[in-house]
């Protein structure tokens, strides 16, 4: 059995992708520009990702080295579109930094980049053939968080999540060379399935504070008989319970829905999609434990837990793995 934690995060072995630091020490658009190497760029990718506490595995060790490159570069650049929105720095000029966020997209599509995010993605981008429209996408859903606050029905969710959340899943199966219209959906169902177990664990903190983004459908807020303000003042009451384990319900149906996915991959990825899928059913096993009141202490997974979901998939997945390790 392997308790080798820093596998859940990305620390390559070579020295082109050696790790170096934590979260980069400036605002990503404050980076100085410059002729970054692609080991600098990439770098630059591992120390963005690797400041952040995930509740799922971001390219961990065990994806093979180029493809877990590549996949850091996708992850920094949409990490970076997400502080945009959501952090204090760029509280007056949002819209205005999105905007040339989107610019760079276009320039590395174009071959060009300064930036050492995008001198990363340019490089994946062609290696892995990769389209514009997800990426574009994404900074849709990033804008969209600027104007819209609240959802009507899970509908309208929906169609949100699927441009924050499942461009992200189909550009890990193109990196992967994956790409089967069937496998894409199954992709999508599980990227939306993490999204809302997502929701639900910052419940707290997406609504109040600057953000005021409420990412429940007002139609089940209705449906239980539970009051904005109520949410807003942390009462977990035998409503907002019910609620919330509706809400939970949804999430591991979601899940499920996107499972098969993880035995129609080779094992390269299968691996680390069990590892993800393992880690999001965990979450909302802690949105259980604390009987849903998200308010007082946001449920997160702690090094016991991810030592378990590791040995976990591993039971599960060891003999594809270790098949890969050995070819």
């Amino acid at each position: 059995m392997i308790h080798n934690l820093e596998r859940f995060s990305y620390r390559p072995q070579t020295a082109a992708y050696r790790p170096v630091g934590l979260a980069p020490p400036v605002p990503v658009l404050e980076e100085p520009r410059g002729n970054y190497t692609l080991a600098e760029a990439y770098r630059y990718c591992e120390r963005m990702v690797q400041g952040r506490d995930e509740s799922v595995p971001v390219a961990s060790r065990f994806l093979p080295p180029e493809e877990r490159a590549c996949m850091l570069s996708v992850y920094a650049f949409a990490r970076a579109a997400n502080d945009i929105t959501d952090e204090p720095y760029y509280a007056d000029r949002r819209a205005e930094a999105l905007d040339t966020w989107e610019q760079e997209l276009h320039r590395a599509f174009h071959g060009e980049a300064d930036h050492p995010i995008f001198v990363a993605l340019r490089h994946t981008i062609e290696r892995c053939d990769l389209p514009v429209t997800p990426f574009e996408e994404l900074l849709t859903a990033y804008r969209m968080d600027l104007v819209v606050h609240r959802y009507p029905t899970f509908q309208d969710l929906r169609r949100y999540c699927a441009l924050s959340a499942e461009p992200l899943g189909r550009l890990m199966l193109y990196i992967f060379g994956y790409r089967d219209p069937a496998l894409l959906a199954y992709a999508d169902e599980l990227c939306v399935g993490l999204q809302v177990a997502n929701f639900l664990q910052d419940l707290g903190i997406d609504l109040n504070g600057h953000r005021n983004r409420l990412y429940l459908p007002l139609e089940d807020l209705h449906h239980f008989g539970v009051k904005e303000d109520d949410l807003r003042r942390g009462c977990a009451e035998p409503a907002y319970r019910d609620l919330m384990r509706f809400q939970v319900a949804r999430a591991r149906a979601l899940l499920e829905r996107g499972r098969p996915l993880i035995d129609r991959v080779g094992r390269e990825l299968s691996f680390e999609l069990e590892l993800i899928w393992q880690s999001g059913q965990a979450v909302l096993d802690k949105i259980e434990a604390v009987d849903y009141d998200v308010f007082r202490r946001r449920p997160v997974l702690g090094r016991a837990d991810r030592a378990r979901l590791l040995a976990r998939a591993l039971a599960r997945r060891w003999p594809r793995f270790i098949g890969r390790s050995q070819a």
